[in-house]
């Protein structure tokens, strides 16, 4: 939904209402992910042929989607995820058209009653015809669905964003993180004058006898929220970046005329970007494929090699595109490691936003770095913990009114990866990085493939790199929602420091302290530590802020900004 735009607005809900004239969706269709439906997880999703043919003048749709699944248990029917707004008008099982009474879609869980029970190991293929009047986002990319807009110079313009409801607001698919199929062919048909960027490696542009052309596109198992329709009169600039790992990759920003001028400017920025994250983190996932950018008339979303862009172009005070920069970290953490369950989005988000003051130390040094870390602390809300441990759906995580962290995954998250790096050192902490994304410490091209991840993995992994059992660490900072506080008390020149955490869980943080001009690491074994201060010498406690710890000037801070708007 809004991974990328969330980092500075909130989004709306699955309650939102639809815009005028729409039929609402209904609550199994705004679902997107949480348990598992058992029937579902017997499946195995192995090609999704998706033929889409897109009408921007009534914003319809109309389209086939083949789908090809193995059996990993017996079956008598298919249960899919299919908006009902799009109702379905024929399907057929390994060829043999069905009943109409074969298949029924009452709440947007589509189930398909097969001819013939599946035993396992069987496949089965799955053609199912559907289309009409898709959901239209209200506030894309905070809600989802269809975005139909007009170009500056009046032509269509339209794109698709459903992290937050899913692949089945627009083709029939299994929504929950784990349900990416093995690969997409699409072929989007759109009419005359206009493109259709999508996912992965453009095989041919067919055209029409009436002027509308087909662009088919294939891709190697897409995240199924990722796969997206970008239709308008694009332009198109071509670049190849040379990989330090040796092989070359195409760049690609599909952009309005009449924004040429800053799409040169943001063309400029792939290459330098590239670099860093190949070098900070491993070879770029899709590097067969593409690096894709399109301007959509929202926001951003990290559609995999065609990132959603809509952020105008501008001019930042970082010096780089930070919402180019954040959709493009997505294609390492959430494309290229997807977490298998949305309780573990952090693994996406606050990898995704510690990005961005990454990669501002790596262009200009550790003062952009902790400029825009303060920023990120400014934001942290505490309000539940970033992980529960149960299986959550997308609106469980994002919305806090009903107990979720929402924008923690992104903020807090990002400043525990940032207190973690300084405890365990850049070595460790990046090769900690490569493992959970790639699967293995030594990714080269073509030796590995898109994976799933969980903080359970991620912790094992910290204790097999360090050799040390960091889980009292992940235990405060990911599985509790106040932050730890460093208890400090002054007894003449000597200074006590003593971690007080949330149900005085074991917390042995190392803290620096500074006196005068030396800096000591306490070990604070035990949560506390004792040192001895010099007369007449100034102490200052974490003096590089490396810690993520509660702060009472932000939270008195934070108390005036409350009272100042409830004021007027």
């Amino acid at each position: 939904m809004f991974a990328c735009a969330a980092l500075i607005a909130t989004p709306l809900t699955a309650g939102t209402p639809p815009e005028k004239g729409q039929p609402p969706i209904t609550e199994q269709t705004a679902r997107s992910g949480g348990p598992i439906d058992p029937e579902q997880a017997r499946l195995r999703f192995d090609h999704a042929d998706l033929a889409i043919e897109v009408f921007p003048d009534r914003e319809a749709i109309s389209g086939i989607a083949t789908l090809d699944f193995t059996a990993r248990a017996p079956l008598t029917r298919l249960l899919l995820d299919l908006d009902r707004n799009l109702p379905v008008s024929a399907v057929s099982i390994n060829g043999a058209l069905l009943e109409r009474s074969a298949w029924s879609n009452p709440q947007g869980r589509l189930a398909i009653e097969l001819l013939h029970p599946l035993a396992r190991g069987e496949s089965v293929v799955a053609r199912i015809e559907y289309g009409g009047t898709p959901h239209v986002a209200v506030h894309a990319p905070w809600d989802d669905g269809f975005v139909w807009s007009k170009t500056p110079r009046g032509a269509p313009w339209a794109a698709t964003t459903a992290e937050g409801y899913g692949c089945d607001l627009f083709w029939p698919c299994l929504d929950f993180p784990t349900g990416e199929p093995a690969r997409a062919d699409l072929h989007i048909t759109v009419p005359e004058g206009l493109k259709a960027p999508s996912n992965g490696v453009l095989k041919s542009v067919d055209t029409l006898p009436d002027g509308r052309t087909t662009w088919n596109w294939s891709a190697a198992q897409p995240n199924t929220y990722a796969i997206a329709l970008n239709v308008a009169p694009y332009d198109e600039l071509n670049g190849d970046y040379a990989s330090r790992f040796g092989n070359h990759i195409p760049l690609r920003l599909w952009y309005l005329p009449s924004h040429a001028e800053g799409a040169k400017r943001l063309f400029a920025e792939f290459a330098p970007t590239l670099d860093f994250f190949e070098a900070m983190i491993g070879p770029y996932p899709f590097g067969a494929e593409k690096v894709g950018v399109v301007e959509t008339p929202y926001l951003g979303m990290e559609h995999q090699t065609i990132n959603a862009y809509g952020n105008g172009y501008r001019a930042t005070p970082e010096g780089f595109d930070t919402i180019f920069q954040h959709e493009l970290a997505h294609e390492w953490f959430g494309n290229q490691l997807t977490a298998a369950n949305w309780d573990d989005y952090w693994l996406h988000e606050g990898y995704g936003t510690y990005m961005q003051p990454l990669y501002g130390e790596w262009r200009d040094g550790e003062a952009r770095y902790a400029t825009m870390m303060a920023d990120l602390r400014m934001k942290i809300m505490n309000q539940a913990p970033i992980v529960s441990g149960r299986e959550l759906t997308e609106e469980q995580v994002y919305e806090t009114k009903n107990g979720g962290p929402g924008q923690d995954i992104y903020n807090k998250a990002a400043w525990m990866l940032h207190t973690l790096r300084n405890t365990i050192g850049d070595k460790a902490f990046f090769e900690v990085t490569r493992r959970i994304v790639y699967g293995r410490p030594d990714p080269k091209p073509g030796n590995f493939r898109p994976r799933y991840g969980s903080t359970g993995e991620y912790e094992r992994i910290v204790r097999e790199v360090t050799g040390k059992d960091y889980g009292w660490f992940f235990d405060v900072y990911l599985r509790q929602a106040a932050l730890p506080d460093l208890m400090q008390t002054r007894n003449g020149n000597r200074l006590t420091l003593t971690w007080k955490t949330p149900g005085d869980k074991r917390f042995p943080l190392p803290v620096e302290v500074k006196v005068g001009d030396s800096i000591r690491k306490l070990p604070m074994t035990g949560g506390t530590a004792t040192l001895t201060i010099p007369a007449g010498e100034h102490v200052v406690v974490d003096p590089h802020n490396r810690i993520l710890k509660r702060d009472p000037a932000i939270e008195r801070y934070k108390q005036w900004q409350h009272d100042r708007m409830i004021a007027g």
